[in-house]
């Protein structure tokens, strides 16, 4: 094995400069096992971030199937299989009656690429409505339609087909009554369309990630999706990184919303690790999208993806993963609100389930980000041996988004670990 240095050199020298590193020193993960990550030299650290690997790192039941599966058969959809279809049926299982059409794809960036694909073929345009920070993918035309990067360094600025519309964010947003804020805030939403003309496409993660870790007021989606389908428009519900059951309350984010939206795309959780992701709409849509073009994708639900896939949500069930995410995560929320009362810098707690952001702020009546703090904790913690990351338009949001197998004595850890840093940064 080559020494940390050295894989950092040659990292350098064959790779891509503009993939980035966490952490001032970085790290060498070797090995994975449930919600843990060990390093070269054996380290262990508490993944608390990696919500990729959704029922744990390695679980044993998925590397099984994928194992069994790999030595019987891989290959395309262009041939009848039983995986590819227990896994649909299960999925759509977890649905609302609606969504019972499956397309079976790689990644995030693809489902939400498939999804805008599907939704201008109903509204015949690409205007498009984003909120503010939004990331939906690293495609070309996922650039264009996410402000956390196209109005980020080296971004080309706002496309003319898509509007941005603000986060609905009670804490530092412009409307902070959690009774109302939902309607006011899906109010831009109607603007936008009115600026766009009838039939737009309205995507949208049913808890904001890069936007902070941010948990949707009330009403928000449920009054947007109104308008968006009385001017014709389509509406996304981007899953990718809160479904499956991490919300705890409920399998899916846009439940807490009280909302069925008419795409569903589904990504990291899926695959824990592998490359898999999904889309599911309606039969409408999908009939209106198979206008004589073939969708082919040569990767797509093959056997062994559509294994790990029905793995993992029967990983899910069998643990009963989604529960355990609702106690540990009321657990570990109501601890981070005893820190915020005992602490200045903690201005908002917010989340639900294993969904959980910490802002930090300079001051509680300026509301000033403290992002040079949140970083300086993020590689401390490193140092205790806990992985945390930050998230929001200010970099100043300590994001909680561990495995699925996270327990209360691993929040306890955090807390503890947080309590004894945060005296030392006043």
């Amino acid at each position: 094995m080559h020494s940390k240095e050295q894989t950092l050199t040659l990292r350098k020298k064959y790779l891509g400069p503009s993939l980035s590193l966490a952490y001032n020193e970085h790290l060498k993960i070797v090995k994975g096992k449930g919600q843990y990550l060990y390093d070269e030299n054996g380290r262990e650290y508490l993944d608390c971030v990696n919500n990729i690997s959704h029922v744990g790192h390695c679980h044993p039941a998925v590397i099984q199937v994928a194992h069994e599966q790999n030595q019987l058969l891989n290959t395309n959809t262009r041939y009848l299989h039983d995986n590819i279809i227990k896994l649909a049926e299960k999925l759509t299982s977890k649905l609302p009656v609606p969504l019972s059409v499956c397309y079976f794809v790689n990644s995030g960036s693809e489902a939400n690429e498939l999804a805008l694909r599907m939704a201008a073929e109903v509204t015949r345009n690409n205007n498009t409505i984003v909120l503010d920070h939004a990331y939906h993918g690293n495609t070309s035309s996922l650039i264009n339609i996410s402000p956390y990067k196209f109005n980020g360094k080296g971004g080309m600025g706002k496309p003319e087909h898509v509007e941005v519309v603000p986060i609905p964010d009670i804490f530092r947003g412009e409307f902070n009554d959690p009774e109302t804020a939902g309607i006011r805030y899906a109010q831009y939403v109607q603007d936008a369309i009115k600026q766009q003309g009838d039939g737009s496409t309205f995507i949208s993660e049913s808890l904001l990630g890069c936007g902070g870790q941010i948990l949707l007021p009330d009403g928000f989606l449920q009054e947007s999706f109104q308008y968006v389908r009385a001017a014709g428009g389509i509406c996304i519900s981007d899953e990718v990184q809160v479904g499956l059951g991490r919300v705890g309350t409920h399998y899916w984010g846009f439940e807490l919303q009280k909302i069925i939206p008419d795409i569903v795309t589904i990504g990291k959780p899926l695959g824990n690790g592998h490359p898999l992701a999904a889309v599911v709409t309606t039969t409408e849509i999908a009939n209106i999208f198979n206008n004589g073009m073939e969708y082919f994708n040569s990767f797509g639900g093959n056997p062994v993806s559509s294994a790990i896939g029905l793995a993992v949500l029967n990983v899910i069930e069998q643990q009963e993963l989604q529960q355990h995410a609702l106690d540990v995560g009321n657990y570990l929320l109501s601890e981070l609100n005893f820190l915020k009362e005992k602490f200045e810098i903690i201005g908002d707690v917010r989340g639900t389930g294993l969904f959980i952001g910490v802002e930090l702020v300079k001051d509680l009546k300026t509301k000033e980000p403290a992002s040079e703090k949140a970083k300086v904790i993020t590689n401390k913690m490193k140092e205790m041996g806990i992985l945390l990351s930050t998230d929001g338009s200010h970099n100043n949001v300590l994001k909680i988004k561990p495995p699925m197998v996270f327990t209360i004595e691993n929040a306890q850890l955090v807390i503890d670990s947080l309590e004894r840093l945060l005296p030392k940064l006043s």
